[in-house]
C-alpha cells in the first residue's frame, strides 16, 4: 500500500472514488484541477498494484466548530473502497493529512460526518476525533 498526493494523471480514477463517497457532485473535474493548484488544499491518494483505493481531501480552514486555534486543518473528504475498508488504509490516508495541515501550522484537525452516516462516526472516533456539536443546516430560495 502506498499512500502518496494526489497527482494530475490520477484524476480519472479519483473522480470515479469521488463519486462513491459524493455521488451527486462527486464528478467535477474543474474542483478537482482547483484542488491540485492551490497550496491551502491537498489530496492525498491510497494506491495498491497501480489502482486507487481511498482517497483523503484535506484543507486550511481559518475556524470550525470546537477548535480555538487557526488555522484548522479541515478532512474535507474521506473514502475507502468498500473491499479494502478494515486495513489501516484510512487511517494511513488520515494521517498523511494530518501531517499535511501539521506542516502548515495547524495545531488542530477537524472533520464532519453526516448523522445517518455511523460508519464514517465510528471510524473518526477510532483515530481521536471527538463529537463536538451536532449541526442542522437549514436554506430558503430567495
Amino acid at each position: 500500500m502506498h499512500i502518496r498526493p494526489l497527482g494530475l494523471e490520477d484524476v480519472p480514477a479519483y473522480l470515479s472514488l469521488r463519486t462513491s463517497l459524493w455521488p451527486g457532485g462527486g464528478a467535477d473535474r474543474e474542483e478537482v484541477e482547483g484542488l491540485l493548484s492551490r497550496s491551502d488544499q491537498a489530496a492525498f491518494v491510497a494506491e495498491e498494484a497501480g489502482a486507487l483505493v481511498g482517497f483523503v481531501e484535506v484543507a486550511l480552514r481559518p475556524y470550525a466548530e470546537g477548535c480555538t486555534t487557526s488555522p484548522v486543518g479541515y478532512l474535507e473528504g474521506w473514502y475507502v473502497a468498500p473491499a479494502w475498508r478494515g486495513q489501516g488504509i484510512g487511517r494511513l490516508l488520515v494521517e498523511a493529512a494530518e501531517d499535511w495541515a501539521r506542516a502548515r501550522g495547524c495545531r488542530e484537525m477537524a472533520s464532519d460526518a453526516e448523522p445517518g452516516n455511523l460508519l464514517g462516526q465510528e471510524a473518526h472516533r477510532r483515530l481521536g476525533y471527538q463529537e463536538v456539536e451536532r449541526l442542522i443546516c437549514f436554506r430558503k430560495d430567495l
